[in-house]
Protein backbone atom coordinates (compact mmCIF):
# COMPACT_ATOMS: atom_id res chain seq x y z
CA UNK A 1 0.00 0.00 0.00
CA UNK A 2 1.20 3.51 -0.78
CA UNK A 3 2.15 5.86 2.04
CA UNK A 4 1.17 9.52 1.75
CA UNK A 5 3.07 12.10 3.78
CA UNK A 6 1.06 15.09 5.00
CA UNK A 7 3.22 18.08 5.89
CA UNK A 8 1.14 20.33 8.12
CA UNK A 9 1.62 24.07 8.06
CA UNK A 10 0.43 26.88 10.31
CA UNK A 11 -2.87 25.81 11.86
CA UNK A 12 -2.32 22.11 11.18
CA UNK A 13 0.12 21.02 13.86
CA UNK A 14 -1.87 17.96 14.97
CA UNK A 15 -4.03 15.41 13.16
CA UNK A 16 -6.10 13.65 15.88
CA UNK A 17 -8.39 12.12 13.25
CA UNK A 18 -5.65 9.63 12.35
CA UNK A 19 -5.85 6.08 13.60
CA UNK A 20 -2.33 6.21 15.03
CA UNK A 21 -0.17 3.12 14.59
CA UNK A 22 3.19 4.47 15.69
CA UNK A 23 4.93 7.69 16.65
CA UNK A 24 8.45 7.94 15.27
CA UNK A 25 10.32 9.98 17.87
CA UNK A 26 13.49 11.92 17.19
CA UNK A 27 14.00 10.54 13.69
CA UNK A 28 17.59 11.25 12.75
CA UNK A 29 18.93 11.77 9.24
CA UNK A 30 22.34 12.50 7.74
CA UNK A 31 21.25 16.16 7.61
CA UNK A 32 19.83 16.42 11.12
CA UNK A 33 16.44 15.96 12.73
CA UNK A 34 13.02 16.90 11.30
CA UNK A 35 10.83 19.57 12.88
CA UNK A 36 9.10 17.12 15.23
CA UNK A 37 8.12 13.52 15.81
CA UNK A 38 6.44 11.88 12.80
CA UNK A 39 3.06 10.26 13.35
CA UNK A 40 2.28 7.12 11.36
CA UNK A 41 -1.34 6.07 11.02
CA UNK A 42 -4.32 5.41 8.81
CA UNK A 43 -7.21 7.51 7.60
CA UNK A 44 -10.06 5.76 5.78
CA UNK A 45 -7.78 2.84 5.05
CA UNK A 46 -4.96 4.95 3.63
CA UNK A 47 -1.55 4.79 5.31
CA UNK A 48 -0.27 8.25 6.25
CA UNK A 49 2.73 9.94 7.78
CA UNK A 50 2.09 13.30 9.43
CA UNK A 51 4.75 15.89 10.21
CA UNK A 52 4.05 19.43 11.47
CA UNK A 53 6.43 21.64 9.49
CA UNK A 54 6.90 24.20 12.28
CA UNK A 55 6.79 21.61 15.08
CA UNK A 56 3.71 20.76 17.12
CA UNK A 57 4.20 23.90 19.22
CA UNK A 58 4.67 26.04 16.10
CA UNK A 59 8.10 27.11 17.32
CA UNK A 60 10.25 26.82 14.17
CA UNK A 61 10.33 29.94 11.97
CA UNK A 62 9.93 29.47 8.19
CA UNK A 63 13.56 30.32 7.41
CA UNK A 64 14.89 28.03 10.16
CA UNK A 65 13.01 24.86 9.18
CA UNK A 66 15.31 21.99 8.28
CA UNK A 67 13.42 21.21 5.08
CA UNK A 68 16.07 18.75 3.91
CA UNK A 69 15.85 16.68 7.10
CA UNK A 70 12.03 16.79 7.04
CA UNK A 71 11.80 15.24 3.60
CA UNK A 72 14.63 12.77 4.13
CA UNK A 73 12.94 11.54 7.31
CA UNK A 74 9.59 11.10 5.55
CA UNK A 75 11.27 9.27 2.68
CA UNK A 76 13.10 6.97 5.10
CA UNK A 77 9.74 5.97 6.61
CA UNK A 78 8.36 5.01 3.21
CA UNK A 79 6.56 8.11 1.91
CA UNK A 80 5.95 7.76 -1.83
CA UNK A 81 3.92 10.96 -2.28
CA UNK A 82 3.58 14.19 -0.33
CA UNK A 83 0.79 16.70 0.22
CA UNK A 84 1.91 19.98 1.73
CA UNK A 85 -0.60 22.14 3.61
CA UNK A 86 0.26 25.84 3.52
CA UNK A 87 -1.37 28.92 5.04
CA UNK A 88 -1.05 31.81 2.57
CA UNK A 89 -2.08 35.36 1.81
CA UNK A 90 -4.36 36.07 -1.13
CA UNK A 91 -3.24 38.51 -3.81
CA UNK A 92 -6.12 38.34 -6.27
CA UNK A 93 -9.75 39.17 -5.62
CA UNK A 94 -10.98 35.56 -5.77
CA UNK A 95 -8.49 34.57 -3.07
CA UNK A 96 -10.52 35.71 -0.06
CA UNK A 97 -9.99 34.35 3.43
CA UNK A 98 -11.06 30.70 3.49
CA UNK A 99 -10.39 30.18 -0.21
CA UNK A 100 -8.34 27.10 -1.11
CA UNK A 101 -5.80 26.96 -3.92
CA UNK A 102 -4.01 24.04 -5.56
CA UNK A 103 -1.05 25.92 -7.08
CA UNK A 104 0.54 24.81 -10.33
CA UNK A 105 3.58 27.12 -10.33
CA UNK A 106 5.90 28.77 -7.84
CA UNK A 107 8.34 31.71 -7.72
CA UNK A 108 11.07 31.58 -5.10
CA UNK A 109 11.96 34.84 -3.32
CA UNK A 110 13.62 33.16 -0.34
CA UNK A 111 17.32 33.42 0.44
CA UNK A 112 19.94 31.76 2.60
CA UNK A 113 18.07 28.48 3.03
CA UNK A 114 19.60 25.06 2.51
CA UNK A 115 17.70 24.42 -0.69
CA UNK A 116 19.24 21.40 -2.42
CA UNK A 117 20.58 17.92 -1.80
CA UNK A 118 22.87 18.31 -4.83
CA UNK A 119 25.29 20.68 -3.13
CA UNK A 120 28.48 18.78 -3.96
CA UNK A 121 28.80 17.68 -0.35
CA UNK A 122 25.75 15.65 0.65
CA UNK A 123 25.28 14.53 -2.94
CA UNK A 124 27.24 15.28 -6.13
CA UNK A 125 26.30 18.43 -8.00
CA UNK A 126 23.28 17.91 -10.25
CA UNK A 127 20.50 20.03 -11.77
CA UNK A 128 16.88 19.12 -11.07
CA UNK A 129 14.31 19.65 -13.83
CA UNK A 130 11.69 21.92 -12.29
CA UNK A 131 9.59 23.40 -15.11
CA UNK A 132 6.43 22.06 -13.48
CA UNK A 133 7.12 22.16 -9.74
CA UNK A 134 4.03 20.24 -8.60
CA UNK A 135 3.09 16.71 -9.59
CA UNK A 136 0.18 17.01 -12.01
CA UNK A 137 -1.38 13.63 -11.25
CA UNK A 138 -1.48 14.44 -7.53
CA UNK A 139 -2.82 17.93 -8.25
CA UNK A 140 -5.65 16.57 -10.36
CA UNK A 141 -6.64 14.10 -7.65
CA UNK A 142 -6.89 16.95 -5.15
CA UNK A 143 -8.85 19.06 -7.62
CA UNK A 144 -11.29 16.20 -8.22
CA UNK A 145 -11.96 15.96 -4.48
CA UNK A 146 -12.35 19.73 -4.19
CA UNK A 147 -14.76 19.85 -7.13
CA UNK A 148 -17.32 17.72 -5.28
CA UNK A 149 -16.65 19.09 -1.81
CA UNK A 150 -18.86 21.93 -0.56
CA UNK A 151 -16.67 24.89 0.35
CA UNK A 152 -17.92 28.22 1.69
CA UNK A 153 -15.24 30.24 -0.10
CA UNK A 154 -14.51 28.20 -3.20
CA UNK A 155 -11.23 26.95 -4.60
CA UNK A 156 -8.80 27.56 -7.44
CA UNK A 157 -7.59 24.78 -9.75
CA UNK A 158 -4.22 26.49 -10.11
CA UNK A 159 -2.24 29.50 -9.15
CA UNK A 160 1.27 30.86 -8.75
CA UNK A 161 2.70 30.65 -5.24
CA UNK A 162 5.17 33.39 -4.31
CA UNK A 163 7.51 32.04 -1.61
CA UNK A 164 8.89 34.80 0.62
CA UNK A 165 11.42 34.67 3.45
CA UNK A 166 9.29 35.55 6.48
CA UNK A 167 8.59 35.43 9.29
CA UNK A 168 7.32 38.99 8.84
CA UNK A 169 4.44 39.70 6.49
CA UNK A 170 5.11 41.57 3.25
CA UNK A 171 4.90 45.29 2.52
CA UNK A 172 2.35 46.70 0.06
CA UNK A 173 5.17 47.41 -2.41
CA UNK A 174 6.39 43.83 -2.15
CA UNK A 175 2.92 42.48 -2.84
CA UNK A 176 2.63 44.76 -5.87
CA UNK A 177 5.92 43.33 -7.11
CA UNK A 178 4.69 39.77 -6.59
CA UNK A 179 1.43 40.58 -8.38
CA UNK A 180 3.35 42.09 -11.31
CA UNK A 181 5.42 38.90 -11.41
CA UNK A 182 2.21 36.86 -11.75
CA UNK A 183 1.78 35.54 -8.21
CA UNK A 184 -1.72 34.69 -6.98
CA UNK A 185 -0.88 33.71 -3.40
CA UNK A 186 2.02 34.37 -1.05
CA UNK A 187 3.51 32.17 1.65
CA UNK A 188 6.76 31.47 3.46
CA UNK A 189 7.24 27.69 3.27
CA UNK A 190 6.62 26.64 -0.33
CA UNK A 191 10.33 26.59 -1.08
CA UNK A 192 12.66 24.79 -0.89
CA UNK A 193 10.21 22.05 0.07
CA UNK A 194 8.85 21.59 -3.45
CA UNK A 195 12.23 21.28 -5.15
CA UNK A 196 13.60 18.97 -2.47
CA UNK A 197 10.72 16.59 -3.14
CA UNK A 198 11.58 16.74 -6.83
CA UNK A 199 15.22 15.93 -6.08
CA UNK A 200 14.03 12.88 -4.13
CA UNK A 201 11.70 11.91 -7.00
CA UNK A 202 8.68 12.01 -4.70
CA UNK A 203 5.39 13.34 -6.19
CA UNK A 204 4.47 16.53 -4.33
CA UNK A 205 1.46 18.86 -4.37
CA UNK A 206 0.17 21.64 -2.16
CA UNK A 207 -3.16 22.57 -0.58
CA UNK A 208 -3.08 26.27 0.23
CA UNK A 209 -5.55 27.91 2.60
CA UNK A 210 -5.88 31.68 2.19
CA UNK A 211 -5.98 33.13 5.71
CA UNK A 212 -5.84 36.83 4.89
CA UNK A 213 -5.76 39.28 1.98
CA UNK A 214 -2.17 40.23 1.19
CA UNK A 215 -0.87 43.68 2.13
CA UNK A 216 -2.71 46.43 0.25
CA UNK A 217 -5.54 44.13 -0.86
CA UNK A 218 -7.91 45.31 1.85
CA UNK A 219 -8.49 48.60 3.65
CA UNK A 220 -9.05 46.76 6.92
CA UNK A 221 -6.23 46.14 9.37
CA UNK A 222 -5.20 42.49 9.32
CA UNK A 223 -5.12 41.14 12.88
CA UNK A 224 -3.56 37.95 14.15
CA UNK A 225 -6.85 37.10 15.90
CA UNK A 226 -8.70 37.22 12.57
CA UNK A 227 -6.05 35.02 10.93
CA UNK A 228 -6.34 32.49 13.77
CA UNK A 229 -10.12 32.44 13.36
CA UNK A 230 -9.82 31.70 9.63
CA UNK A 231 -7.19 29.04 10.36
CA UNK A 232 -9.44 27.33 12.86
CA UNK A 233 -12.37 27.11 10.43
CA UNK A 234 -10.32 26.58 7.28
CA UNK A 235 -8.21 23.72 8.59
CA UNK A 236 -11.42 21.80 9.29
CA UNK A 237 -12.10 22.08 5.55
CA UNK A 238 -8.52 21.02 4.77
CA UNK A 239 -8.76 17.95 7.00
CA UNK A 240 -12.09 17.03 5.46
CA UNK A 241 -10.56 17.29 1.98
CA UNK A 242 -7.62 15.13 3.04
CA UNK A 243 -10.07 12.60 4.42
CA UNK A 244 -11.97 12.44 1.13
CA UNK A 245 -8.66 12.17 -0.71
CA UNK A 246 -7.73 9.19 1.46
CA UNK A 247 -11.11 7.53 0.84
CA UNK A 248 -10.42 7.73 -2.90
CA UNK A 249 -6.84 6.49 -2.48
CA UNK A 250 -7.16 3.82 0.22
Amino acid sequence: MSIIAIIGGTGLTEFPELNIKKIHKQVDTTLGKPSDDIVEGELHGQRLLFLPRHGKNHAVAPHKINYRANLLALQSLGADSMIAVNAVGGIHCDAIAGHISVPHQIIDYTHGREHTYFDGEFRPLDHAEFSHPYDETLRQKLIKVLSVHTLNHGFSRGGVYGATQGPRLETIAEIKRLENDGCDIVGMTGMPEAVLARELNIPYASLCLVVNPAAGKTDALITIDEIRCVLSRGMLDIKSILGEFCKASG
